[in-house]
């Protein structure tokens, strides 16, 4: 079966090479950049140990230094899959959620509609362009000259001028042979229902030209000269070529700039991308007058895995932002993420370049915020969390917000993040609310893991700490029945937090894989120095290596020694920073209750069933221990008078 002209163009638009090929693959992030998307990693089609193999996403190829394999995503998809040509497209495509045209004798017939059409829009912009040079664009020249639009400004961005006239371009295209069912059909021109005569779409306003990932014409966006007008800016109907939720202003420009280094910039307006790359942002991109869709958050992730969301400052900008980051939440994935640069209160970016220069834009995007510091904004501003309904109520909203991200590694990770926002903006709130937490000097690395310099609470937390994340590499397989657990445990030693990052991240099969990962990532030293702890030789399953019942006990055992430990700490810590006045039955109650599970936790087995006289002097004394001693005693005796 043949495929449409176009078809795999789009397709390699809609997938990311780095992304596909990073399933079968561990990046060198030494040696990566994925920002740029230039991306190396050991090759998968020979055995290596260096990463000689490369991944060009502004390109779309992979080429290995080693055995000099080299191709695109479908080859990659068809080399590494075993499968043929049109099996690798389908299979990308069902990733890309394009459907695979079926065979059908018209769909040359389109291509060929669609070519036409695409050569009508370029006479298009041939009109527009001269147009604006005419006298009766004199008042849009004024505008432009006054929003710092030169002739070099007009012609990089072919902004041209449609004049007042209710068939301009309808005479002038129909005069160079142009049917005016061509321009019905690129949106030029409108035929009325009541079948009179068709007009022009655009009047009296300033055209930009849009264009594809491709650079074909496939739509316009007026400005209207009238302030009178019902819609200041106007674009192209859906056609044939175009597709609204499917496009961006300055699409392939902005692909090329970020290929060359420039962050990309996703503004809300034609002016703003304009001044945004005459200022040297050349990477900026827009929606068309609309709010982004799913499908150009998607592009947008094409081009580059960490876009910049520059908005207006005002509210109008900020609920614009909220709406974007409750759309991509579902959607975010490691290396899909994005950041929130809000302009000044009443600017948009256009306004603060004329206003101050480049260089307020630059502290703007330098200081754009990561999304989940955004949604912690959205959740806390303006409210008041000074009892325990309200805080509860915070922690649910964050919650059904961080439940949406399918990703658990990128969903580990905001759960910490949320963490320790949470953490810094109650440490310091009067009361009712969270307190401050004591400060505690830490021992430097090189002495930290010494039991003789920590405290009695960091020895017991640092080999629970090594008890975990041993078991875990003994016995991986156990991870995914504990990973809730475990992705939201707080290592408080460097070592062992990031033996558990990979571990989770990674979930090996059995314990040669979490050896190799630990030792390929972390070096070999990582498991010497976790195993010659001499506690951990009397673990039953490092004793039992493979037991996974016995493994499972012991994790579940540290785990809740842990978690009762860590709550009986923070009663601790709130309990102590208050003063006398402050404190009521209830949060000794709370007190007492934490500090019964933490004993519970500490001796599961060991539950008290001894019977206790009372002494003379108050002291229990435990009955079967005191009959042993008299026993003794009577022994004792007897022995001395024979």
């Amino acid at each position: 079966m043949s495929l449409p002209p176009g078809f795999l163009d789009e397709l390699r638009t809609r997938v990311t090479l780095s992304t596909v090929v990073g399933r079968k693959v561990m990046w060198d992030r030494r040696k990566s950049n994925q920002g740029k998307g230039d991306m190396w990693a050991p090759c998968p089609f020979h055995h290596e140990k260096t990463a000689s193999f490369h991944v060009d996403d502004g390109k779309g190829f992979y080429y290995c230094f080693g055995c000099q394999a080299k191709g695109d995503v479908i080859g990659f998809v068809k080399e590494t899959e075993n499968v043929g040509f049109m099996e690798a497209v389908e299979l990308l495509a069902r990733e890309a959620g394009m459907t695979m045209p079926q065979a059908d004798p018209k769909a040359r017939e389109r291509a060929d509609r669609r070519t036409q059409l695409a050569d009508v829009m370029e006479e298009a912009v041939k009109f527009f362009r001269m147009s604006l040079k005419t006298a009766v664009a004199e008042n849009a020249r004024q505008y432009l000259a006054k929003r710092g639009l030169d002739a070099a400004a007009l012609d990089r961005f072919e902004i041209g001028f449609a004049p007042n006239s209710r068939d301009g371009i309808l005479q002038a295209l129909t005069g160079r042979g142009i049917a005016v069912q061509d321009l019905i059909d690129t949106g030029m021109c409108i035929k009325p229902d009541d079948g009179g005569q068709p007009y022009d779409r655009f009047r009296g306003r300033i055209m930009f030209p849009i264009r594809d990932a491709r650079g074909r014409c496939i739509a316009f966006g007026g400005r209207s000269m009238d302030p009178n007008a019902r819609a200041k800016y106007l674009n192209s109907p859906e056609t044939m070529l175009f597709d609204k939720g499917r496009s961006l202003y300055n699409h392939a420009p902005a692909r090329g700039a970020v290929g060359r280094g420039q962050p990309l910039i996703v503004a809300e307006g034609y002016m703003d991308v304009i001044a945004l790359c005459l200022a040297g942002f050349e990477g900026a991109v827009a929606p068309l007058g609309t709010a982004i869709t799913e499908n150009q958050l998607n592009m947008v992730w094409q081009i580059s895995p960490e876009p910049i969301i520059a908005l207006d400052g005002d509210k109008a900008g900020l609920r614009a932002a909220y709406r974007l980051m409750d759309l991509s939440l579902p959607h975010l994935q490691t290396g899909r993420a994005l950041r929130f640069a809000l302009m000044p209160e009443g600017q948009d970016p256009d306004d603060l370049i004329r206003a101050k220069g480049p260089g307020a834009v630059q502290t703007v995007l330098d200081q754009a915020m990561p999304l989940v510091e955004l949604l912690w904004q959205r959740e806390t501003e303006g409210q008041n969390f000074d009892s325990p309904d309200r805080r509860a109520a915070l922690d649910k909203r964050l919650s059904d917000a961080l439940h949406q991200i399918k990703d658990k590694t990128l969903f580990s990770h905001y759960v910490q993040a949320i963490k320790d926002l949470r953490w810094a903006h109650f440490r310091s709130a009067p009361s009712g609310g969270f307190r401050a937490k004591p400060t505690v000097a830490k021992a430097q690395p090189t002495t930290r893991a010494s039991a003789l310099v920590q405290s009695q609470e960091d020895v017991a937390q640092y080999l629970r700490e090594a008890v975990i994340a041993a078991v875990l590499i003994k016995t991986p397989q156990i991870i995914p029945e504990f990973l809730d657990e475990l992705v939201m445990i707080d290592f408080d030693h460097a070592d062992h937090a990031a033996i558990l990052r990979l571990l989770v991240t990674h979930v090996p099969a059995d314990e040669q894989a979490a050896n190799e990962l630990v030792s390929q990532n972390l070096g070999a030293a990582a498991l010497e120095n976790l195993f010659r702890q001499s506690h951990l030789s009397v673990v039953p399953t490092l004793r039992r290596a493979g037991d996974l019942e016995i493994a499972r006990l012991t994790l579940q055992e540290e785990l809740a020694k842990m978690a009762t430990d860590r709550g009986l700490r923070a009663e601790l810590n709130e309990f102590t920073s208050i003063s006398p006045d402050e404190l009521d039955d209830v949060m000794f109650y709370r007190l007492g209750q934490a500090a019964d599970a933490r004993n519970r936790a500490t001796r599961p087995d060991q539950e008290d069933t001894a019977h206790y006289d009372l002494g003379e002097n108050g002291a229990r004394i435990n009955r079967e221990e005191r009959d042993k001693l008299d026993a003794l005693l009577k022994t004792i005796t007897y022995s001395k008078k024979n």
